[in-house]
């Protein structure tokens, strides 16, 4: 299985770059011949996400590094509803404001980690 993890750092700079473009309405709309991707009103939806998908075991692998701790692991059958795959389409954000997610699984792991041991005072070495 597979997921699109992304760093709240990087979830907070695309933000940054949408918060001072409103969207405006698209005054070519037609209500007759409607684009499911546009609207007379004015709202604008993007994904904000890394655009690649990782293993999970790879992000268990890579918790794993960053606690110095091997994870229990209790593999079970795919759960009603679950897909093997999801990631964020963000090529609408990537041509309208050029954001690009920075932050590294594994970079990002590390940060929260050290934050959290520093936050809480807790948790293995």
């Amino acid at each position: 299985m597979s997921r699109d993890f992304t760093y709240i750092d990087d979830v907070v700079e695309a933000i940054l770059r949408l918060i001072d473009h409103p969207p405006a309405p698209d005054p070519q709309w037609d209500g007759l011949k409607p684009d499911p991707g546009a609207s007379f009103a004015p709202y604008r939806i993007y994904n904000i996400g890394n655009h690649e998908p990782v293993q999970l075991l790879d992000f268990i692998s890579a918790i794993e590094d960053c606690l110095q701790v091997k994870a229990v692991k209790e593999f079970l059958p795919m759960q009603p509803g679950d897909v093997p795959m999801t990631y964020a389409d963000i090529g609408d954000i990537v041509r309208d404001f050029g954001f690009r997610p920075a932050t590294s699984l594994r970079q990002g792991l590390s940060s929260f980690v050290a934050w959290y041991r520093q936050y809480y005072g807790s948790g293995p070495p």
